[in-house]
C-alpha cells in the first residue's frame, strides 16, 4: 500500500492535518488516537485492499510505518 492511501484513511478517521502524518508518526502519542481509532483505520485498510489483518499483528502497530509494513506483509 502506498503511504498516501494510508495517510488518507488516517486523516479521514482521525480528522487530522495530512501534514501531521509521516512514516515515523506515532498513532497514540502524536495523533491522539485510541485503540478504537486504530481499529477503524485497520478496517478502512481492509476494505480498501480487500485483505484481513491479524488482530495480534494490529495490536503491535505504534507508528504509521509499522502499519505500512504490516499491510504490505499481509498483501504479499
Amino acid at each position: 500500500m502506498e503511504f498516501e492511501k494510508l495517510r488518507d484513511i488516517i486523516v479521514d478517521v482521525l480528522s487530522v492535518n495530512p501534514d501531521e502524518v509521516k512514516p515515523d508518526t506515532k498513532f497514540i502519542d502524536d495523533l491522539g488516537a485510541d485503540s478504537l481509532d486504530i481499529y477503524q483505520i485497520i478496517m478502512g485498510v481492509e476494505e480498501e485492499l480487500d485483505i484481513e489483518v491479524n488482530e495480534e499483528d494490529a495490536e503491535k502497530i505504534v507508528t504509521v510505518q509499522d502499519a505500512l509494513d504490516m499491510i504490505n506483509d499481509v498483501k504479499d
